[in-house]
């Protein structure tokens, strides 16, 4: 009987620590798969908070890239790993969790508040939902919520969660303020380029009623390019014009009246002549 129990506890012990190597967490194993966050993952390993977030059952890190972390890259080691214990958060958060906040702002625990050196809350994080976004930002009063939820990089329910954010939190009295970065600028779209020919437009339905009414193959009325108005003066006459018809008038034959004329005359020369011959 005691022989059944001791091995019932020994299989539940192996079971227990094949679970807890499984379910452990191991920040390096899971940055070195994305090199865009390597220099992060350099930086834990430098101020030896790797172990201390590997012991951690529940966790969520909020992870720089390479270019967001230059501004804090150079600090003092201290004060550089104040700065990034204050970028574990002790419990689980993905994009899920995240935008199932209920409140729009909420209180967040820091590896670096369980030190016992916060003060003044600056070993807190809040995270605020804004129009649709959610920030992060140092739970000191007044401090800005500038670092912006950007994508989850890696979930293990519930035991590590890598969010990645856009720039770091630097808690007052933990070093320098990291301005924010400007927004890119903005280009100009690029200029269209020149038609090559105007398409005729097709006639609307005014313009078919139009056609419609006309006869067949009457073209379409248009409007003369500069019709004369009442008020402009009548063109003068042409003088090379009346030349010409003088001209004319004197080179057309006699007229039939004429013609008649000199025919009724010969006939009384002939008959004066003819009586004064019978004479």
């Amino acid at each position: 009987m005691g022989l059944k129990v001791s091995s019932s506890l020994l299989c539940l012990t192996i079971l227990l620590a094949v679970s807890s190597i499984v379910s452990a967490v191991n920040i390096t194993r899971v940055l070195e798969k994305y090199p865009e966050f390597s220099t992060m993952m350099e930086l834990l390993a430098k101020t030896e908070l790797t172990p201390i977030i590997n012991k951690r059952q529940t966790i969520t890190v909020l992870a720089l890239s390479n270019d967001a972390i230059g501004s804090i890259s150079g600090r003092p080691e201290e004060e550089l790993k104040n700065i990034l214990m204050n970028h574990v958060v002790l419990d689980y958060f993905d994009e899920l969790k995240l935008k199932a906040l209920r409140e729009k702002s909420t209180l967040l625990t820091t590896l670096y508040q369980s030190t016992g050196l916060g003060q003044q809350q600056n070993g807190f994080l809040n995270c605020t939902k804004s129009n649709g976004k959610i920030y992060f930002g140092s739970g000191v009063k007044g401090a800005p919520q500038t670092a912006e939820y950007i994508t989850t990089v890696f979930r293990n329910p519930y035991n590590l969660s890598v969010v990645q954010i856009s720039m770091p939190i630097v808690a007052p009295g933990l070093g320098s303020p990291v301005k924010v970065p400007p927004p890119p600028p903005m280009t100009s779209p690029p200029a269209p380029s020149p038609k090559k020919g105007a398409a005729t437009p097709a006639p609307g339905p005014a313009e078919e009623e139009d056609y419609a009414d006309a006869p067949p193959g009457a073209a379409p009325e248009t409007a003369p390019a500069s019709a004369p108005s009442d008020d402009s003066p009548a063109p003068a006459p042409d003088k090379s014009g009346k030349k010409k018809m003088a001209a004319a008038d004197e080179a057309e034959p006699p007229s039939s009246a004429s013609n008649a004329g000199l025919s009724f005359g010969a006939v009384l020369v002939l008959g004066f002549v003819a009586s004064f011959v019978g004479f």
